[in-house]
């Protein structure tokens, strides 16, 4: 469980022996349920997570429609990163699309790897900026791109995820209605054979 969190902390930047005792201290082990909730708008997000097996979905609600913002799978760590760093309100949902298992760590924990592992300060940045460029992706994709554009780019980046993630789900980060991304998968299919 903890060789797939050294590792990807090891990509990131490389970490002494001894630091990854220090990362094993800090990072417990915890299992969500299928529907559960890592964090809810109104709550303030205490803990990054590390997903060791399952998946969520970061979406927000608003005038009582769902907009899926990002899937997060295996090897991918889980905050709603501003309220995590600034302790401020959360304004999105992350709820788990299937039975999820997680290593947390709290906030002082991770602050304790700032000061404690000789790039910890690295680490940490570098994890923010992969998330801060994916969400920027999104966002200027529902500007810049087509619903037939998103879904392209959903199915190149995410492949793995089609299979797992419920259809409206997927129109919900595409930015469609689900019986428009059927006729979208259509037209791309019909592409395809002609």
């Amino acid at each position: 469980m903890y060789q797939e969190l050294i590792s990807t902390l090891n990509q990131l930047a490389p970490i002494e022996p001894e630091e990854e005792k220090i990362f094993i201290s800090i990072f417990k082990p915890k299992t969500y349920k299928h529907g559960e909730y890592f964090i809810q708008p109104g709550s303030i997000n205490r803990y990054l997570g590390f997903i060791t097996k399952g998946l969520v979905r970061y979406y927000i609600y608003r005038k009582g429609t769902e907009t899926t913002i990002k899937f997060g799978a295996e090897g991918e760590f889980v905050a709603e990163y501003r309220s995590f760093m600034e302790g401020d309100k959360s304004a999105i949902f992350i709820q788990m699309l299937e039975d999820t298992q997680m290593l947390v760590a709290d906030n002082i924990g991770i602050q304790t790897t700032y000061k404690e592992v000789k790039n910890g300060n690295a680490i940490g940045r570098l994890v923010a900026e992969q998330r801060f460029t994916s969400l920027s992706q999104q966002l200027l994709s529902l500007y810049q791109h087509s619903p037939e554009e998103r879904y392209t780019y959903f199915m190149q980046t995410f492949p793995e995820l089609i299979q797992r993630v419920p259809q409206y789900y997927i129109a919900s980060f595409v930015g469609v209605k689900p019986e428009s991304l059927s006729r979208i998968k259509k037209r791309i299919l019909s592409k395809k054979i002609s």
